[in-house]
């Protein structure tokens, strides 16, 4: 290796080191290790095809993600003979492969999601050629339960293809799903697929005692939960459904001796390999602790800008603080998301009560708000928090 090589190698390991010190506005777990399986990075690793089907080629982590999509399987209360999924390139894959089996099944049936729902369900509407009928939010980015139901009804002759959110983008709301079960029996719609965009919170919400019971013992029909949780240095994710949907979509490849039942059609062998390594060291129970952990630092970071009376919100069981934008040095240095006058921090593992204290600091010293903070107009109800 050259020494220009070398240098331009060593200068981005310092810039990324110094960076992931202050990364605090997007959903990722950067508290990860993975230097025990460092070394099949020198070894290709291909999943094409049906994870469930050994194929002509051999180099490849089958095995491996069959463990990952059981872990999840179990997590997500769905029997081993009636559960179908495979290790995604991320969410918005999970979210197209959801919205895709549902195409399939009611070729003409309608696509409701919430306007907080994430780009790509949209997305998915415009590529799958459904037509989405979105419904209003409320304020605290939760659907709006009353406008759903006029939706439903003014459609009730359609199929229903219904996208919740299972902790939203920007301020981590959860659909209740629930109340919409309820509306689609109020309205007699016997034709729906519900798919559930678990995001982030689809390895937060299992562990938390009293959270919203979202499981395949419901009449759900798909969910996407993104790896960043747990912490990868490659994007990924998973997505479950119910094997008698995929059965409806697999064609039979000859070339590659599998099934064509994904999105992709060369899929991340890696992936599997580091979410395995994840739950082998850590299981269910340090997962568990790690989630509880994150959702207690988000109260903390929550409490310590509410007492100071600085704009703020933070929904039940989320890991996602609200609050008004701060100045443009605070949101370059601390790599905040903004939307409108909002930014979040989405307390991750690497967010400690020590840097949310560092934080807190800066931002009052930097907004001069101590003793002047300006009226919060949203509503009380924003104001949530378990």
């Amino acid at each position: 290796m050259s020494d220009t090589v070398a240098k331009e190698l060593a200068d981005f390991v310092l810039q990324i080191e110094q960076r992931s010190q202050f990364h605090a506005g997007y959903p990722y777990n950067l508290s990860c290790d993975y230097s025990a399986i460092a070394k099949f990075f020198n070894f290709l690793l291909n999943n094409a095809g049906d994870p469930y089907i050994e194929p002509d080629f051999g180099l490849h982590s089958r095995k491996f993600e069959q463990e990952v999509l059981a872990f999840f399987a179990h997590l997500y209360k769905i029997p081993e003979n009636e559960f179908w999924g495979y290790v995604t390139a991320g969410g918005t894959e999970g979210n197209l492969y959801g919205i895709f089996l549902a195409r399939e099944i009611y070729p003409n049936g309608i696509l409701y999601s919430s306007e907080d729902s994430h780009y790509s369900i949209p997305k998915a509407a415009k590529l799958f050629r459904i037509q989405h009928n979105v419904v209003n939010s409320q304020i605290n980015g939760e659907m709006n339960y009353e406008h759903f139901e006029q939706l439903i009804s003014e459609n009730r002759n359609y199929p229903a293809i219904i996208n919740l959110n299972i902790g939203t983008t920007v301020k981590g709301a959860i659909d209740n799903l629930d109340k919409v079960i309820e509306i689609l029996e109020r309205n007699q719609i016997k034709d729906y697929y519900i798919h559930c965009d678990a995001a982030l919170s689809g390895l937060i919400l299992p562990f938390l005692d009293g959270a919203p019971q979202v499981n395949f013992q419901k009449p759900i029909d798909s969910v996407a939960i993104s790896a960043k949780f747990i912490g990868s240095p490659l994007p990924c994710g998973v997505v479950l459904t119910k094997k008698k949907w995929v059965e409806k979509v697999e064609t039979a490849i000859e070339y590659i001796g599998s099934s064509d039942t994904t999105i992709l059609g060369s899929r991340n062998g890696h992936t599997p390999l580091i979410l395995w390594y994840a739950m082998k060291t850590r299981g269910y129970d340090g997962l568990a602790r790690e989630a509880n952990t994150c959702i207690d630092n988000a109260q903390y970071l929550f409490q310590q800008l509410k007492i100071r009376e600085y704009p703020c919100m933070l929904n039940n069981f989320s890991n996602t603080v609200v609050f008004q934008k701060p100045s443009q040095r605070l949101i370059k240095k601390w790599q905040l998301a903004t939307f409108e006058n909002w930014v979040h921090i989405i307390v991750m593992q690497n967010i400690d009560r020590e840097k949310i204290d560092t934080f807190v600091n800066e931002l009052l010293l930097e907004e001069g708000l101590l003793n002047n903070v300006q009226d919060f107009q949203l509503q009380p109800a924003l104001h949530k928090y378990r």
